[in-house]
C-alpha cells in the first residue's frame, strides 16, 4: 500500500490502527487479537450478512450483521475500554448468524447462539485465541452473560448489544432525530444496564416501539415468511444440510434458491415483485393458498432512568413499552 493513501477509519480489516465507528463516532484503538479476530472468516462472512434480515428487501435497512458487530466493540471500548474479554465477546458474539441473520433462525433446529459456541472451540477462532491467550470457556461464559454483563444479560433490561441495535436501526429508518455520539454521552452503565436521562431513555423507548413495530409489519413478516418457507423446501428437496446452510453468506442462499427448480420462481418473486405479497394478522384466514407465520419474539429491552427501573421512575415510558405486548405475532401471508 506504497502507492496509496492510508486505510479509511472505518476499514473492517484492522488496516488503520484505529477503527472509528461511523454511528457512535467512538475511536477504538484495536488490540492484535481483535486485528486477528477482523481477518478471519467468521468474521469476514458477517459482512455479507444483512442485520435487518429479509426486511433488507423491503426496507433500506441493509447494512451488515459486521457494522453491528463494530458497533458494538465501539460501546464495549467505549464504557470498559480495558475489558479486553469483554472487547473479544463483543466481536464474536454474533459469529453464529445463520444468512439473513434471524430470519432463518431455528430452521431444523439451528440457534445461532449454539453455533457461535461451537465456533469457538474450532478453527480458525480458537487458534487465535490460544495465541492470545484467552480461554474460550470464560469467553462463552461472557457471551452467554455468565455473569451478566454490558454485552449480554437475561434481565429484559437493554443491554449494549440491543442498543447498538436500536440505534442503528433508527438511523437507517431516519427515526433518529438526535445525534448518535451526543445521545451517548447521556448514557451510563447501572449494574451493566444502559441508563440515561428521562430524555434520553424517552429517545431510547421510541426507537425501542418503531422496532417493535416494524418486525410486526408487513415490511419484516412478508419477506421473512416467504424466505423461511424457501429455507426449508431447500433442506428438504436438495443435498444441502442445516449445517451448511449456517454457514451461507446471504449471496450464497440466494444463489441457491435460484439454482433449486423448487424454489427458484418464488425466489425471484420475493426480490423482484414484492409489491404482490399480502399480509394480515391471525392464523388460517385470508387466501386459501396462504400460509401462516408466527413471530418468535419481539424485543422491547428496556433502559433504566437514572438508574432505577421504569415503573419506578418513568411511568410514562413504562406505559409505551407494556403497550408492545399487544402487538400481533400470528399472520396469514400469501401471494396475491
Amino acid at each position: 500500500m506504497d502507492d496509496t493513501d492510508a486505510p479509511v477509519p472505518t476499514n473492517v480489516l484492522g488496516l488503520s490502527p484505529t477503527f472509528t465507528d461511523p454511528l457512535w463516532r467512538v475511536p477504538v484503538r484495536l488490540t492484535p487479537v481483535e486485528i486477528d479476530l477482523l481477518r478471519t472468516e467468521p468474521l469476514r462472512r458477517l459482512h455479507f450478512v444483512a442485520h435487518g434480515g429479509a426486511s433488507a428487501l423491503s426496507t433500506l435497512q441493509s447494512y451488515s450483521r459486521l457494522e453491528h458487530t463494530l458497533g458494538v466493540l465501539a460501546l464495549v471500548a467505549h464504557f470498559r475500554p480495558e475489558d479486553q474479554l469483554l472487547r473479544a465477546a463483543a466481536l464474536l458474539h454474533d459469529i453464529g448468524h445463520l444468512p439473513l441473520s434471524h430470519t432463518v433462525e431455528g430452521t431444523a433446529g439451528l440457534d445461532h447462539h449454539t453455533i457461535g459456541a461451537q465456533l469457538l472451540l474450532t478453527d480458525p477462532i480458537r487458534p487465535v485465541l490460544a495465541r492470545h491467550g484467552i480461554r474460550p470457556d470464560a469467553l462463552a461464559a461472557a457471551l452467554d452473560g455468565r455473569p451478566p454483563s454490558p454485552l449480554t444479560n437475561h434481565t429484559g433490561l437493554l443491554s449494549l448489544d440491543h442498543l447498538d441495535s436500536y440505534v442503528r436501526s433508527g438511523r437507517s429508518a431516519g427515526r433518529l432525530d438526535t445525534d448518535p455520539a451526543a445521545l451517548l454521552g447521556r448514557l451510563t452503565l447501572t449494574d451493566c444496564v444502559v441508563s440515561a436521562d428521562h430524555e434520553a431513555a424517552a429517545t431510547l423507548v421510541s426507537l425501542i416501539c418503531a422496532e417493535a413495530r416494524l418486525h410486526t409489519s408487513w415490511d419484516n413478516v412478508g419477506p421473512v415468511s416467504v424466505v423461511r418457507r424457501l429455507a426449508r423446501q431447500l433442506l428438504d428437496g436438495t443435498p444441502l444440510t442445516p449445517a451448511g446452510l449456517s454457514r451461507m453468506t446471504d449471496p450464497q442462499l440466494w444463489s441457491a434458491l435460484d439454482s433449486c427448480a423448487a424454489t427458484r420462481a418464488e425466489s425471484a418473486m420475493v426480490r423482484y415483485e414484492l409489491h404482490r405479497l399480502r399480509v394480515t394478522t391471525g392464523r388460517g384466514g385470508g387466501h386459501p393458498d396462504g400460509w401462516d407465520f408466527s413471530l418468535r419474539k419481539i424485543y422491547r429491552s428496556e433502559p433504566l432512568v437514572a438508574g432505577r427501573r421504569l415503573a419506578a421512575s418513568a411511568p410514562d415510558l413504562a406505559a409505551e413499552l407494556e403497550v408492545l405486548q399487544s402487538l400481533p405475532t400470528e399472520f396469514r401471508v400469501w401471494w396475491s
